[in-house]
């Protein structure tokens, strides 16, 4: 069954920089193995958490690229700006505004501290529930 699960920013540091808990979710699906896609909002999003990858642990190195640098787009960690069609990957961490579609084991959705940011989050719950998805809530 594929599972969706729901990070909620609560603490200070994930409050003031929400990318480095998109580090810390890479750093965790990295460590098991698993191949990941970020979908990244935008260029500007997926070049500052491409810059974090590079320096939010000195004591972890994450292959990673953005989707279209390299031609082969191999890395375990691919990041992925709304212009590229990418394939979907066993986890995906969906940092856009919509439910992911497709196929995929698991996905990882980032809710924002600001409440009212959370409704349209509270929409993609109820989207991945319907579909048949384990969902699961973390308080970060």
């Amino acid at each position: 069954m594929a599972r969706a699960d729901f990070y909620l920013i609560a603490k200070p540091r994930f409050r003031q920089e929400p990318l480095r808990l998109v580090c810390e979710l890479v750093r965790k699906a990295h460590d098991s193995g698993q191949p990941t896609l970020v979908l990244a909002r935008d260029r500007e999003q997926a070049e500052a958490i491409d810059d974090l990858l590079w320096a939010f642990d000195d004591d972890a190195y994450i292959p990673h690229q953005i989707a279209g640098d390299d031609e082969d787009d191999l890395a375990p960690v691919l990041i992925a700006t709304p212009d590229m069609d990418v394939p979907l990957r066993p986890l995906v961490l969906n940092l856009r505004d919509a439910a992911v579609e497709g196929s995929f084991e698991r996905v990882l959705e980032v809710v924002p501290a600001d409440d009212s940011a959370r409704e349209p989050l509270r929409e993609r719950w109820k989207q991945y529930k319907a579909r048949g998805f384990d969902v699961n809530k973390h308080d970060m």
